[in-house]
């Protein structure tokens, strides 16, 4: 998947869930609830317990889903993801070696960053798109709305944070999508093993996004 082919898939899907989990069979559940509730990208962070067997089942079981690896941090991270069929990949900060890499084996990279002078240098180091993390340490919706002036022609995937609650906002405020991690996998589900909470939840979420039209950037 080259990384138009991605930036297309974010700004139609809106949300991405992100799995971290400790348990390969859990994990396997929590995509599965996912999908169940219409969610077509999902992520499956490295440092959960087995990254790359969970990516290569979920490759297999979901091929109506997208899947892609998260908390990459290191170009044999990358290369590992890429080994185990994860279709794009998502950093927790921007590291330029990594951008050049995944630019040159085709891998949609979105690396993460926070002030508007990481997410310049991101963006044009080649990155498809910039992951605005963690967005609930700096304002939420109003952060990414005060961003559009300057850099509303960068693509922003706000998370860490985000919530079924707090999302509409978002993506009202002009973010691309926004990833969810414990805002879609209630801890409590996930102990009663009750997946069909969560694919409930999962639910709403595409509900809101297909809802949502994003406000257009202030003009200067």
């Amino acid at each position: 998947m080259d990384s138009a082919v991605f930036l297309e898939l974010l700004q139609r899907h809106r949300a991405i869930a992100v799995i971290r989990t400790d348990e390969l069979n859990q994990g396997l559940h929590l995509a599965q609830a996912a999908a169940a509730g219409g969610l077509r990208l999902i992520e499956i962070t490295w440092n959960s317990r087995y990254p790359s067997q969970l990516i290569t089942q979920l490759r297999e079981q979901l091929p109506h889903c997208h899947i892609g690896a998260g908390t990459m941090l290191a170009i044999s991270d990358l290369e590992q993801a890429i080994a185990a069929g994860a279709e794009f990949c998502f950093a927790p900060y921007t590291h330029l070696p990594m951008v050049q890499w995944a630019r040159e084996h085709h891998l949609p990279l979105v690396p993460g960053a926070l002030t508007p002078s990481e997410i310049v240098t991101a963006w044009q180091a080649g990155a498809c798109a910039v992951k605005v993390f963690p967005i609930s340490a700096v304002g939420g919706a109003s952060y990414i709305r005060s961003l559009q002036g300057p850099l509303g022609a960068i693509p922003l995937v706000p998370t860490g944070g985000v919530t079924l609650a707090n999302a509409p906002a978002l993506l009202q405020a002009g973010a691309t999508a926004v990833g969810l991690s414990t805002g879609l996998f209630a801890n409590t589900a996930i102990a009663q093993a009750d997946w069909d909470s969560i694919t409930h939840t999962c639910q709403q979420l595409v509900e809101v996004c297909q809802a949502i039209t994003p406000l257009s950037p202030p003009v200067l």
